[in-house]
């Protein structure tokens, strides 16, 4: 025996308020569906959150979009925001040796001194080569600096890929998988355009504090209740199927009950999860981010990214927003970032932010002789624990499940991104295919039999294949 299903409006609740769970809700609206964004801040917006530093107002982490970040554009469009995005041609600096070079183009690259030319043309064909591949699987399989190493030489990898590896990693990059160095890449590389290869990155105006103001009103004026300062502390399914939110506001009760919390929260916060997927979300390895906002009076350079493979240096890259952004937009004044990516064991999470400012104010005037201590109009560390999961090997196959044990209770985060880097645009892509593979089949006009199985599941192979 079997009835139709026509599209039950269900009461879903998603925990988390970054740009997945906004991006979630906004799918599930769509689709007819009554939901609840909670959120454990005061706003929404998680790390894709805004911030004050001095008297200006931006971004907390930095972001860019691509002109190939197609995922994105398309949410933006739906906002009506992507019409007043503004592109602008970047460049890219490199600091090695105690020296600052440019590297954003063919010619600066073959004029690179610290390489030489049979080094310089197995650099190129390791990142031609990886940007074309599509078979990122075989990569999983690979510890990333024997990859390297194959591909680029041994000189290379220790003078160029290595002090990289270990600045956005750290040691963990003995752990990680060539996947990872593939992702970035073919990232980057999709970036440039045919011709000139120029490097077109674009931003909203006004930065993510528009996009995230924008997002919540267009889910409050289509039905989304948003509740902020309310932070999951348990969920559980009943025996009547339905799933109770215990909360710092209270308990409350749903049909539905997706988390987009980092897999060790998902496994605090939910008791009945499996021995096995259990095991499986707290063995995902995280990467946390210390990042800096410094306002200055003026310009350190012209690069937008400036990568960095001397050792010494406390952060990661030096990233000058306003040769991006217009600087009317930052008062008149030059925002950079100042990013240390670093493992739950980095001595980094021990500082102040006045030992963390001491020390990244020192490195800036190692790099840069004109720069002086007076420039520096405000100073601001933002903190995060659970940022990037860390691919190791053979990372998509011991996933956890996004339909968890418990009944009607999903866990979608970022560490599903199996074919990417961390960023917005693989974010809104995570979140469309986890609505239309696992989301929407639990409620489709379906006919299925009475009491019926769960629908199954894809496994991260399966998504990929059908993204």
């Amino acid at each position: 025996m079997s009835e139709v299903v026509a599209n039950p409006e269900l009461r879903w609740a998603v925990v988390g308020g970054g740009m997945l769970g906004l991006t979630l809700a906004h799918r599930l609206q769509q689709a007819g569906q009554q939901v609840t964004l909670l959120e454990a801040a005061p706003e929404v917006g998680g790390l894709a959150g805004a911030w004050q530093i001095g008297d200006v107002t931006w971004d907390r982490h930095y972001h860019v979009t691509l002109l190939s970040d197609l995922r994105l554009r398309g949410l933006l469009s739906e906002l009506g925001l992507e019409a007043d995005m503004k592109w602008v041609e970047t460049r890219t600096g490199f600091y090695t040796d105690d020296k600052l070079y440019s590297m954003s183009n063919t010619l600066e690259f073959l004029r690179f001194p610290p390489l030489g030319l049979i080094d310089k043309f197995r650099l190129g064909f390791t990142i031609f080569t990886a940007a074309r591949r599509k078979d990122w699987q075989k990569l999983e399989r690979i510890h990333v600096a024997d990859w390297l190493q194959r591909w680029s030489g041994k000189r290379t990898f220790n003078k160029m890929w290595l002090p990289l590896l270990k600045a956005k990693l750290g040691e963990c990059y003995r752990d990680t998988s060539a996947s990872f160095i593939w992702a970035t890449i073919a990232r980057m590389y999709a970036a440039r355009q045919s011709g000139l290869k120029k490097e077109m990155f674009g931003y909203v105006p006004g930065g993510y504090a528009t996009v995230l103001k924008r997002f919540a009103e267009s889910l409050q004026a289509h039905g989304v209740e948003i509740q902020t300062g309310c932070r999951a502390t348990n969920v559980a399914s009943q025996p009547d199927g339905s799933v109770e939110l215990a909360t710092s506001s209270g308990v409350q009760r749903f049909d539905r009950v997706v988390l987009t919390a980092p897999s060790s929260i998902v496994a605090e916060l939910c008791p009945q999860l499996g021995a096995e997927e259990r095991r499986r979300h707290e063995a995902i390895q995280y990467l946390g981010i210390v990042c800096a906002s410094v306002l200055l009076r003026r310009p350190l350079a012209n690069y937008y990214v400036t990568n960095i493979t001397d050792a010494g240096l406390p952060y990661t890259a030096v990233i000058e927003m306003t040769t991006l952004v217009d600087q009317a937009e930052i008062g008149g004044h030059s925002l950079v970032y100042l990013p240390r990516y670093a493992a739950a064991d980095d001595e980094i999470w021990k500082l102040t932010d006045a030992e963390i400012e001491e020390r990244f104010i020192a490195g800036l005037a190692r790099m840069y002789p004109d720069f002086r201590r007076d420039d520096v109009l405000a100073f601001r560390v933002s903190r995060a624990k659970h940022v990037m999961a860390l691919p190791t090997l053979r990372y998509s196959e011991q996933l956890p499940p996004m339909a968890t044990a418990a009944a009607n209770v999903f866990a979608v985060n970022s560490a599903h991104i199996v074919k990417g880097t961390l960023n917005v645009n693989e974010v809104v892509e995570l979140a469309d295919t986890a609505f239309e593979q696992i989301l929407r089949p639990t409620f489709s006009s379906i006919s299925m039999p009475c009491n019926s199985s769960a629908p199954h599941e894809p496994t991260p192979r399966e998504l990929v294949a059908r993204s």
